[in-house]
């Protein structure tokens, strides 16, 4: 099978981490025979460089050309002085829209090999698997009016938050849709004792759970759903919220992991897919060879899975990253404890690429039995 993958390494850590990710793809595409075909364009601080613009037309036109976009990560604090138009975030806000992916499943996963590695005790992190279903394309992020105003010597500034019946209910429909396939949960999160935009999402959240009556639904407001993320986790299975509470709550539950560097996230539901580590570019770590590539190559088993519809592949992937931190192996922001075995970045990459050579083996002699 064939398909072109436009790959945008970004800023900071971005171009070290989709490296590594890409070399796994690559390996996979060795093992089963695939064509994947890699293009890759600056986005974000690296083409402000370039070109003068966080999002080059030449870059958005290969994207939409695509099958799936793998992007490393967007931002850099040396651009902090441009206006929020010209910055490199601007540019990714600009991308998804422009993709149209509506909801971004972040799934988060306790590691058995990693549960000491957390903050939190293992006896509460151990067994949690949570898919975050984030709805991507609306909230404070792109509601408008929004701006800077300055009277009388004050400065004020604003946003808007702004839903509508139909971005609840695609976004809805998403979580509905996956949590059929998992343990038939769905959490939804929002703050409806105060906001009217809430208040419209549970309603219609609502009315679409009736529409599924094997799974089960239940609502939460956005702190206590954050209090439970750290206290009991595994009462979740999927949490569906809009914009700005999915990033927060799903940046927070990297306690679960380890670390945000084990992430990944796969935007869905428009005309191009988008994968993406969930962290962003660390510049205070960027070209030191340190940072984690795991989260990046769990994007690009998403990619697989959602977009390529190889599932034995993505879960290759899955399996031999398993497989990497069962036998210790552990990149600097995952290595506490006794007993690990300290690698970089390009190490734990080619320890996962052999690790999928291997799984892979194992699979098709099984079935060969």
């Amino acid at each position: 099978m064939g398909i072109k993958i436009v790959v945008l390494p970004g800023d900071g850590v971005g171009p070290e981490v989709t490296e590594q990710a890409v070399c796994v793809l690559r390996e996979v595409a060795n093992i089963h025979g695939h064509n994947f075909l890699f293009q890759e364009h600056a986005a974000g601080g690296a083409a402000i460089k370039r070109s003068g613009t966080p999002l080059p037309q030449a870059t958005l036109d290969a994207c939409l050309g695509a099958d799936a976009v793998l992007l490393g990560a967007i931002g850099s604090p040396e651009f902090d002085h441009l206006s929020p138009n010209q910055r490199p975030e601007t540019g990714l806000l600009q991308l998804r829209r422009a993709l149209g992916g509506f909801a971004n499943l972040r799934p988060v996963n306790s590691y058995r090999a990693l549960a000491a590695t957390s903050p939190l005790r293992v006896e509460i992190v151990d067994g949690a698997d949570i898919l975050f279903v984030r709805e991507l394309l609306g909230g404070l992020y792109f509601g408008e009016p929004r701006g800077i105003i300055s009277q009388d010597g004050n400065s004020s500034a604003f946003n808007t938050m702004r839903y509508s019946v139909s971005e609840i209910e695609r976004g809805a429909r998403v979580a509905f849709e996956t949590a059929m396939k998992r343990r038939r949960k769905v959490t939804s999160v929002d703050k409806a004792n105060v906001l009217e935009t809430s208040q419209l999402w549970r309603q219609t959240v609502s009315r679409v759970g009736a529409e599924y009556p094997r799974v089960d639904l239940d609502h939460l407001y956005v702190d206590a759903a954050a209090m439970h993320i750290v206290t009991n986790p595994k009462r979740f299975d999927v949490i569906l919220t809009e914009n700005l509470f999915g990033d927060i709550l799903s940046d927070e539950a990297a306690v679960i992991t380890g670390s945000l560097g084990m992430l990944a996230s796969a935007t869905i539901g428009g005309a191009v897919d988008l994968y993406e580590p969930v962290h962003g570019s660390a510049p205070d770590i960027a070209g030191r060879g340190i940072a984690n590539p795991l989260g990046a190559i769990a994007s690009a088993a998403m990619l697989l899975r959602h977009t390529a519809a190889m599932e034995h592949e993505a879960e290759d992937i899955e399996a031999a990253i398993r497989a990497v931190l069962d036998a210790g192996y552990r990149t600097l922001d995952i290595n506490r404890g006794a007993g690990g075995h300290l690698v970089n970045t390009s190490e734990m990459g080619q320890l996962v690429t052999e690790a999928v050579a291997e799984v892979a083996d194992m699979r098709l002699a099984y079935h060969a039995v």
